[in-house]
């Protein structure tokens, strides 16, 4: 590959969030008296955004006459509490820096709420990133899989599909590199096991971020 930008998920391809994940999903199913779930379920439940996750983990999904405010309370939660266990998976640091001295742009592009996804990136990544945003649905801005942000990445960059790659660890990633018509990297050590991202079309697969610059 040729390229000249690398756009990141976050969760589960940067930073290792679901702990934290985990322990506001529980806060606010115990403030209404929910059921908790245990680390493997919420990983499951994740990458799709918060509605998503929380439309998952409580009874009756969206028609819950609760589910706003659970959402609201996770998201409370959470800003809070985002930064107790989260930290980046081993080598992450080490490959940004590499990819940044390399002269080619970086950029996240998550479905974790905008405000969490800038506070991360600026807390963990500070001067390693160009471009960092989240799930803005509220704007107009479709989350991932659809392609929305990241052609807001390709003309930020002033760069067409083929000049860059996408980077993450579940099926969400690979439908949003499909729907962006640009090359996609599947990580091993996320959310996902090899055998699932390959019955999803994985077609690049690595086991260490190192490995990375085998395809840049």
């Amino acid at each position: 590959m040729n390229k000249k930008a690398v756009i990141f998920d976050l969760d589960g391809t940067l930073l290792n969030t679901l702990e934290d994940l985990t322990d506001s999903t529980n806060y606010a199913l115990e403030k209404f008296n929910y059921p908790t779930k245990t680390v493997v379920q919420v990983r499951n439940y994740v990458g799709n955004g918060v509605a998503k996750l929380i439309e998952r983990a409580i009874p009756d999904g969206l028609n819950n006459s609760k589910f706003s405010d659970i959402e609201n309370t996770f998201k409370k939660h959470y800003k809070n509490n985002m930064y107790n266990k989260t930290k980046p998976y081993d080598g992450i640091l080490e490959m940004l820096e590499k990819i940044k001295k390399s002269g080619l742009k970086i950029a996240v592009v998550s479905n974790k709420f905008d405000e969490a996804v800038k506070e991360l990136c600026k807390t963990y990544f500070a001067g390693l990133t160009d471009f960092c945003a989240g799930e803005n649905e509220a704007a107009g801005i479709r989350k991932k899989p659809a392609p929305d942000t990241v052609i807001k990445v390709l003309k930020e960059f002033k760069l067409n599909p083929e000049d860059a790659v996408y980077v993450g660890d579940s099926e969400v990633d690979i439908q949003t590199a499909q729907n962006s018509k640009m090359d996609c990297i599947s990580v091993l050590w996320g959310f996902k096991d090899e055998d699932f991202l390959l019955e999803h079309g994985a077609s690049h697969i690595i086991k260490t971020p190192d490995e990375i610059f085998k395809y840049l």
